[in-house]
Parts: structure tokens; C-alpha cells; sequence
């Protein structure tokens, strides 16, 4: 059971990769079918309702170790989101307000919070502000973060391959007892 679990295949990769001097890329097929596989552990885009599938923060940050940084360049456009349940706080908040994802227009004109309405149109939730893409270090790489205009939150993002990237909420309200929030998206 153990040598068929995500950790250890990633771990392999992981020291795949290092003996070919590339800690911390892999290829975007490698890439794709971990993200694949952690999607399917998630079971759903959002989390709601009393039956969870939680996913180590540990599974998640090997995965992030192995991903390239993202470029503010490759960030444009719009994309469909969702959230790996690790039991964090903000887990399940995004399904109370119907989030779809992320739309990157520019670096200085990012809606962050993309909702959708009862009859499925979608708009900007601006309770918190929109956002902007910025190159900021997080965990010794610099890598395209997305700042709330009007909270301490930041989302680092890393390409998982051209058309979806993993995302780490950090900031200063947005831990939970030094635990991170982990998330995805999708080009649309």
C-alpha cells in the first residue's frame, strides 16, 4: 500500500529529479498526472457538506517543491479554481460564495474572487478588494503572487503545466496555526 501512495511516488520523482540536478522541476506530464491524482483524492472542485477527504499539507508541499515557478506573463487570463481539503480554516468559505476561480487581466487589475450568480453569470466579489500580480520570494524561489487589494493575503502560484497551476495562500491572517491554504487553477 505504502510503495503505491502519493507520497512515495512523488518522493521517487522527487529523487529522480534531483539526479538529474532538477529539484524543483519535473515535466509537465509528471506534473499533470500527480495533479490528476490529487484532484481525485479531493473528490470536488469546493469543499462542502459533512463528508470531507482530507489531504496532508506533507503530499501537498512535496508536490509544490517539484513545480516550477509561475511568471506574472503566464498567470494572464482566466481560470476555473478549486481547493485541496487539508482541514484548513478557509477550506469550505470559497463553496459559501460560489468561487469559481481567477481572472488576471493585467498585473495591476486581477479579480480574485470570481463568483457565480443563482443563474450561473458570473461576477467580481469585491468585499475584500480586487487584487494585483506581483514577483515575491515564498520558500526560496521567486514565483507570480496575486496581493489582496484590501487584505494581508497573498496567493503564490507554481505551473503545474500550461494550463493549470497550484496556488499557496499565505499572509497574515491567512494562516491557520502556521498551516497554509492550498488551492488550484485552470485556464479557462
Amino acid at each position: 500500500m505504502f510503495a503505491d501512495s502519493l507520497p512515495c511516488r512523488v518522493a521517487v520523482l522527487y529523487s529522480q529529479a534531483s539526479a538529474v540536478g532538477m529539484e524543483s522541476i519535473v515535466s509537465d506530464e509528471l506534473a499533470r498526472k500527480t495533479f490528476t491524482e490529487l484532484k481525485e483524492r479531493a473528490g470536488r472542485r469546493l469543499v462542502s457538506g459533512p463528508e470531507r477527504s482530507f489531504i496532508p499539507d506533507a503530499d501537498l508541499d512535496e508536490f509544490w517543491a517539484m513545480l516550477e515557478p509561475a511568471t506574472i506573463d503566464f498567470m494572464i487570463g482566466e481560470w476555473q479554481g478549486g481547493e485541496f481539503d487539508t482541514g484548513h480554516r478557509e477550506n469550505g468559505t470559497l463553496a459559501l460564495i460560489n468561487w469559481f476561480g481567477k481572472t488576471f487581466d493585467s498585473a495591476t487589475d486581477v479579480k480574485p474572487l470570481v463568483c457565480l450568480d443563482a443563474d450561473g453569470n458570473k461576477y467580481s466579489n469585491t468585499d475584500n478588494g480586487e487584487g494585483s500580480l506581483w514577483m515575491e520570494e515564498f520558500r526560496g524561489e521567486v514565483t507570480a503572487t496575486m496581493v489582496f487589494d484590501g487584505q494581508p493575503v497573498h496567493d503564490h502560484f507554481k505551473k503545474i503545466d500550461d494550463q493549470a497551476v497550484m496556488g499557496i495562500m499565505d499572509g497574515k491572517y491567512a494562516l491557520d496555526n502556521g498551516r497554509y491554504a492550498y488551492f488550484y487553477l485552470e485556464r479557462v
